[in-house]
Formats: C-alpha cells, sequence, structure tokens
C-alpha cells in the first residue's frame, strides 16, 4: 500500500510540471505553448484513476492486516496488484492504446478480486 502512495505522490508531482506552464508560465516553449499540453490530460486522467479500484484493494489490505493474516498468496497478488498498477500508469500516460490499458487493468481487477476472495476464505 506504501509503495502506492508513493505513486500517486509521484503522479500528483508529475501533473504539477506538467501544468506549470500554463498556470505559472515556467517551461514555456519560445512560442508560448505547453510542451507537456499532450500529456498532462492523461496523467490527469492515471491521477483519477487512482482513487477508484484501488480502493478496494486498501480495504482488503487493512482487513487482510487487521485479522493478522499472513497469506503468501495474499502478498503476491498484492504485489500483482501493485505491479499491475504501475504498468497501468505507464500504459496510461505514455500510450493512447486502450487495449493494451483495458489488459493491464483486468489484470489490476483479477488481483484484487483475488485478495478479497482470500479475505473472505480466512473470515469463514
Amino acid at each position: 500500500m506504501a509503495i502506492h502512495v508513493a505513486m500517486t505522490a509521484f503522479l500528483y508531482v508529475l501533473l504539477t510540471i506538467a501544468r506549470a506552464p500554463k498556470i505559472w508560465g515556467i517551461g514555456k516553449r519560445p512560442d508560448g505553448s505547453n510542451p507537456w499540453a499532450t500529456i498532462e490530460p492523461r496523467i490527469s486522467a492515471n491521477l483519477s484513476n487512482q482513487f477508484e479500484w484501488p480502493v478496494s484493494f486498501y480495504v482488503g489490505c487493512m482487513l487482510l492486516i487487521q485479522s493478522h493474516s499472513d497469506s503468501f498468496v495474499a502478498v503476491i497478488l498484492a504485489w500483482l496488484f501493485i505491479g499491475g498498477r504501475i504498468v497501468h500508469s505507464l500504459v496510461q500516460i505514455l500510450t493512447t492504446n486502450i487495449r493494451l490499458r483495458g489488459l493491464v487493468f483486468t489484470i489490476n481487477f483479477l488481483a484484487s478480486l483475488g485478495l478479497w476472495v482470500v479475505v473472505l476464505l480466512e473470515a469463514s
């Protein structure tokens, strides 16, 4: 979870840098345009995505922590989710490949659902 928090903080820094030419005039091109204009909306959208599906991941992790779980499967699924979030961010920010982004999101989605299966199995 800490890595996801750090990644989200990094996205805030990146978005601030991408908006600097438009908001503060820092880093404008000689013609006055923003060199980040095409990528800034993708960074912004990706940052918003960090507060959507990952919420279920956080809740699942907190429930496992609270139950003092030592599930190796949960740890693998959590790392898969985090790795998938990093790849998802890279794909969303650096490309316009919606199919690849959907595939990577599916990996995140399934990892989080798997984490919830572990939560439910340990609760029963």
